[in-house]
């Protein structure tokens, strides 16, 4: 059981870190959304945002490997994800490259909810 709260921890942690590319610039963001990033300020809250993801990710990845900390960071996803594909629902009209988004943040979903029932069968918290 432990190995599957490791490994959805990673997974959601995998898929966090795969925007960090976008901090890169306007190009990489574009590259990976589709969408025009040349309004500087636009770059500059995207670029933030995929700084903040790398950040998310690390944890997560790290949190797979930290029993103490593997609560919060099943939280912090849970809210990251769900907060995500709750937007994108709400709006809807995304194009192909942010349905991608959707997808990938889907599977993470499914991998947190086996980790979290698989956390939360160990007893170990």
């Amino acid at each position: 059981m432990r190995y599957l709260v490791s490994a959805s921890l990673v997974l959601a942690g995998i898929i966090h870190l795969l925007p960090l590319s976008g901090a890169m610039g306007a190009g990489r963001l574009a590259a990976l959304y589709g969408l025009d990033f040349s309004e500087p300020n636009l770059a500059i809250l995207m670029r933030h945002r995929a700084v903040l993801f790398g950040l998310l990710g690390a944890f997560l990845v790290f949190a797979a490997f930290k029993p103490s900390l593997q609560a919060i960071a099943f939280i912090a996803a849970f809210v990251s994800v769900l907060s995500f594909l709750l937007l994108a629902w709400s709006s809807g009209g995304y194009n192909a490259l942010v349905g991608r988004v959707v997808t990938a943040d889907f599977v993470a979903l499914v991998a947190l909810v086996i980790g979290a029932a698989a956390y939360a069968m160990t007893g170990n918290h």
